[in-house]
C-alpha cells in the first residue's frame, strides 16, 4: 500500500502496511525529521489504531531522509512552552502520552535508525523493543545546552535500557556519540554496516511475521509486568521539577539555540 501521510505537509507522520507489517515515517523535510506536537499527536493516534489491528505481526518505526529524529521541534518551544503551566502541559499532554502509545503498542515495534537519533528521537526509540542502527548513526541528549533536563516520563524509557550510571552520563555531558557506543550502553539491539540496514531489518521482520503473534504479545506484556517500575510521581513533585521553566538558564538555552549561538548560562 502507498504511504498514507497523516498531519500537516510541515511536519507528517506517514504510514504504509506491507503485507502483515506496519511501517511508520517521522517526516519533517529540512528539519531532521524533528517533531512538532501535532506530529507528537499524530504518533499517539497512530500507534492507537495499530494497536487494535489483530492482522498486524510487527511495525517498523523510521525517520525519512536519512536520519530518524532530532528530537523535539525547538521552532515551537518559545509559544508552547513560555511558563511553567506550558512545559507541563508539552511534556505530560503531549510527549507522554506519544511515547506510552509506543510502549503499549501490543505488537513488536522496531526502531530503523539512521543518521541522528537524539533528544526525542532517542526517546521514542527507547520505548521501541528492538532498535537496529546503522553504523553511522548519532546518538544524545544534548538538551544541557537548551538550558533544561529531561522530563521523567521521557527518561523512564532511556533509563531502563542503560542503567542509572549511563543515563546520568549522557544527560549530563550532552555529548553526540557514535553507533558502536550506543551499542556498549546497551541502548542498541544491533549495529550494521549502512548499506545493509535495509537488508537486516527485512530479514528481523520476516522473522517477526513468521513467528506466533500471541507468544509475542504474551511475552512483552509479562517483560513489562516483570520490570520494576516506580510509583507515580505526584503533582506536588512534577511541578517542583517543572519549576525550571521560567528561569533565565532555560530562556537563555532557547534563545540561543533559535538564534545558532553559544548560551552562556548563569545557573538562574
Amino acid at each position: 500500500m502507498a504511504m498514507n501521510p497523516q498531519g500537516p505537509a510541515g511536519g507528517r507522520i506517514l504510514t504504509e502496511l506491507r503485507g502483515r507489517a506496519a511501517y511508520v515515517t517521522l517526516s519533517h523535510p529540512g528539519r531532521l525529521n524533528a517533531l512538532t506536537i501535532s506530529m507528537w499527536r499524530q504518533l499517539e493516534q497512530i500507534f492507537g489504531r495499530l494497536s487494535s489491528d489483530a492482522g498486524l505481526r510487527c511495525v517498523v518505526l523510521s525517520g525519512e531522509g536519512g536520519n530518524f529524529a532530532a528530537g523535539a521541534d525547538i521552532g515551537e518551544f518559545p509559544t508552547e512552552r513560555a511558563d511553567t503551566d506550558g512545559v507541563m502541559r508539552y511534556h505530560l499532554q503531549v510527549i507522554a502520552p506519544a511515547l506510552r502509545a509506543v510502549a503499549a503498542c501490543p505488537h513488536p515495534v522496531v526502531a530503523r535508525i539512521e543518521g541522528v537519533c537524539v533528544g526525542g528521537g532517542l526517546e521514542i526509540a527507547s520505548q521501541c523493543d528492538l532498535r537496529i542502527a546503522a553504523r553511522s548513526s548519532r546518538f544524545g541528549v544534548p538538551i544541557n545546552k537548551l538550558g533544561f533536563p529531561m522530563a521523567p516520563d521521557e527518561m523512564q524509557g532511556l533509563l531502563a535500557l542503560a542503567g542509572r550510571a549511563a543515563t546520568l552520563e549522557i544527560l549530563l555531558e550532552g555529548r553526540v556519540f557514535g553507533a558502536d557506543e550506543a551499542m556498549a550502553k546497551g541502548l542498541l539491539t544491533r549495529v550494521v554496516p549502512d548499506a545493509d540496514l535495509d537488508a537486516d531489518v527485512g530479514r528481523l521482520v520476516a522473522r517477526l511475521e513468521k513467528g506466533a503473534a500471541m507468544a509475542a504479545r504474551l511475552n512483552k506484556q509479562m517483560v513489562a509486568r516483570l520490570s520494576a517500575r516506580p510509583e507515580p510521581l505526584s503533582e506536588a513533585e512534577l511541578r517542583s521539577f517543572f519549576s525550571y521553566a521560567p528561569s533565565r538558564d532555560h530562556r537563555e538555552g532557547v534563545d540561543a539555540f533559535l538564534a545558532g549561538r553559544e548560551p552562556v548560562f548563569s545557573g538562574d
